[in-house]
């Protein structure tokens, strides 16, 4: 066999999440879309604020057409990227430059490129669970090693003592995700500290850089105004990692930015690093038509209401029905305890009232189960007496 073995295994197989997804979409053919209840994929059901299709149908009409479709630098378009830093900068004042921003097809190339730019073979790199499950997939494919930091409790905040026990000579990066996929936990501005201060006792004892790579698509999605730190207030070494799928309701359109910190040790070169990263992974030059709608609609968000009205309805419902959860703070992920020993198991047993949920083994917890609501609040409400009957098959009530 002449083809790369590594690529086989990744095409053959799909994430957990997308082989649920995908049996949803058969299932749906078979006995109708409104009878499958697929909690699977993080897809937002929530429209793209009005603002953003009144951008693309302006620029489409008063662009020249040759420049609106054609290439731009590299990194992205300047005026785009002075756009995103002057936005940044008026938020959380941190000093940015265009020349700190580079943009991307969404968070996944943000991740990659980033993990390409700071690991060299054999380093590794610390997540914390739960975690998304492709982070597995970035973290290799940079040639690094994934270190799996558990969580505090059934709070899901981070575990610091934890985390330091995973910390070594050769850690040299983490991927923090907050609000969390798939918990929808925010960490707390004592843990951000906590993280922080001890990377910075720990760059000090290894004698070199330690990179934290926050990884932001859902930044914009949390609930009665809890606060979010940003990253770069607390910690010099890091890179922002960002999509604007979740926060604009855009996922198949595949844009992002990576922001590098100007306060980073050799910000320059790291940055440098990063568009080397880009060129090698083939990542060059991001989607034209978005990054311009993008930088004119920065301030514009989607209808959290919805969001929180579907949180509402379901936690409140399945809480009722005996069922354990982390109340999420932000992002639209309930984060539900098995009641069966097996997180598989359960998720089997809830297929058979054509509730999909996606088992989180894989994602470095297990005896847990994630379901997406970012869905129609109907699909939710006619979904709760399967729900109900699954709790009294699982003697919960």
């Amino acid at each position: 066999m002449s083809y790369n073995q590594k690529a086989y295994a990744l095409g053959s197989k799909r994430s957990i999440i997308r082989e649920i997804f995908e049996y949803s979409k058969t299932r749906a053919q078979e006995i109708g879309a409104e009878n499958v209840f697929d909690f699977s994929l993080g897809n937002p059901s929530v429209e793209p604020p009005k603002m953003v299709t009144d951008t693309i149908k302006e620029l489409l009409e008063k662009e020249n057409s040759t420049t609106l479709h054609g290439y731009t630098s590299a990194q992205g378009d300047l005026g785009v990227r002075k756009a995103i830093a002057e936005n940044l900068n008026k938020r959380f004042n941190v000093g940015l430059t265009p020349n700190n921003i580079y943009m991307t097809c969404g968070a996944a190339a943000s991740l990659s490129i980033c993990l390409k730019a700071v690991i060299n073979e054999g380093d590794k790199c610390i997540v914390f669970a739960p975690f998304f499950t492709e982070y597995r997939v970035f973290v290799e494919n940079a040639g690094g090693k994934l270190i799996i930091s558990k969580p505090e409790g059934k709070t899901f905040q981070i575990d610091i003592a934890d985390l330091e026990s995973k910390i070594n000579e050769n850690t040299k990066a983490l991927i923090l995700n907050s609000p969390n996929n798939p918990s929808g936990v925010v960490y707390t501005e004592d843990t951000i500290k906590a993280v922080c201060d001890l990377l910075k006792r720990k760059e000090n004892e290894y004698k070199h850089e330690i990179y934290l790579l926050a990884d932001e698509p859902y930044r914009e999605l949390v609930y009665n105004n809890v606060k979010v730190p940003y990253l770069m207030n607390y910690y010099d070494n890091t890179l922002v990692c960002y999509s604007f799928s979740k926060s604009l309701s855009l996922p198949g359109e595949r844009i992002g930015y990576i922001a590098v910190n100007p306060k980073m040790s050799d910000s320059n070169n790291v940055y440098l690093a990063v568009c080397g990263a880009g060129r090698s992974l083939g990542y060059v030059c991001a989607p034209s038509l978005f990054q311009k709608v993008v930088a004119k609609c920065l301030d514009a968000q989607v209808n959290l209401n919805a969001y929180e009205q579907n949180r509402n309805l379901l936690y409140n419902s399945l809480t009722d029905f005996g069922f354990e959860c982390v109340k999420p703070d932000g992002a639209f992920y309930l984060f539900v305890k098995s009641p069966l020993e097996s997180a598989t198991a359960f998720y089997e047993k809830a297929k058979s009232h054509e509730i999909l949920v996606v088992p989180c083994d894989d994602f470095g917890v297990e005896g847990y189960v994630r379901i997406a609501y970012c869905v129609d609040y109907n699909r939710i409400k006619n979904s709760l007496e399967g729900f109900k009957k699954l709790a009294k098959e699982c003697k919960l009530i």
